[in-house]
């Protein structure tokens, strides 16, 4: 089981708090001391108003973020959780990532999805009914971009016509796609285009309002790791597949504290479903509760796990 934490870069206020350069590398920096695999970031450029005012949030562009977690650590993995793919064109975010795995020594891992929130679309110019079309064409093209010379190709919204990117990202064959959602939609797109699934926990009114399936228990999540290796089956894939998942009471804006013993009961128990990796949010309101909080689970987590 390999684990990673959120910077809490969406905390714009106080932004001396989270959002300095000082910040980002104190925090990535308790991040792997402590012991964690990866950070993660996530992704909204231009949220509306309706989103801010029922507890959205900000967020710092995601590869510039992790671009100055990455300078000041060696280890620590850099995952985008969640990239929007539709409101971008994908060879922009393919130069953006290739240029940050490049830098960063081979450490990004691409976390993608379609999103959900239609007045960003709106204000981005991107069509909130094509998004998961695009999200499909655009992961196509990024790992054309990645690994091919002269990619032709004509989407939706761009034409190659014998392009070629460099540089090309420094892990072979290219950084893993890894691809969110609960729906059974979002999960043949992890099998079918991606090198990894996001799930993540979703009671049935916060599923309705980010147009997925909810994910009330660890049977809900049993029941779609099924689906996915039913639908593995079936298409004939034979290539492992990563699964990200949320534990329970560590959400994002979760307010749960950390049992470590009833924690560990359930990191056993999702290493036995075929989950691979967990993504924690570790509530704080200061950047030193934050460090304190990251260096507490790698003591009482982390340092108890057998990891190769």
């Amino acid at each position: 089981m390999r684990f990673s934490v959120q910077l809490p870069t969406e905390k714009v206020e106080p932004d001396h708090e989270f959002l300095s350069a000082a910040a980002v590398a104190e925090m990535a920096q308790a991040a792997e001391a402590a012991g964690f695999d990866a950070c993660f970031v996530t992704d909204h450029p231009m949220p509306d108003d309706r989103f801010l005012g029922s507890g959205g949030h900000h967020s710092l562009d995601p590869f510039v973020a992790l671009s100055f977690a990455a300078a000041v650590t060696t280890r620590l993995r850099l995952l985008t959780y969640v990239l929007v793919l539709p409101y971008r064109n994908p060879f922009l975010t393919a130069k953006a990532a290739s240029s940050l795995d490049v830098l960063s020594g081979g450490r990004l891992l691409l976390g993608v999805a379609a999103g959900y929130l239609e007045g960003e679309f709106a204000a981005l110019g991107a069509d909130f009914d094509e998004r998961n079309e695009r999200t499909d064409e655009a992961i196509g093209a990024i790992r054309r971009a990645w690994t091919e010379d002269g990619v032709r190709l004509e989407g939706k919204h761009f034409k190659a016509v014998g392009n070629t990117m460099r540089p090309r990202p420094l892990q072979r064959p290219h950084p893993p796609i890894w691809v969110g959602g609960n729906s059974k939609r979002a999960i043949r797109r992890a099998v079918e285009l991606g090198d990894g699934w996001l799930p993540f926990p979703a009671p049935r009114q916060l599923a309705r309002y980010i147009r997925t399936a909810s994910m009330e228990t660890l049977s809900d999540l049993e029941k779609g790791i099924a689906y996915a290796r039913e639908h593995a089956e079936a298409i004939g894939r034979s290539s492992p597949l990563d699964i990200s998942f949320v534990p329970f009471g560590l959400e994002m804006f979760g307010e749960g504290t950390l049992e470590p013993d009833r924690f560990l009961e359930q990191v056993a128990e999702l290493e036995r479903m075929g989950v691979t990796w967990l993504a924690v949010t570790l509530s704080c309101e200061s950047r030193a509760e934050y460090c304190e909080r990251v260096s507490a689970f790698g003591e009482q987590i982390l340092s108890k796990l057998q990891r190769s």
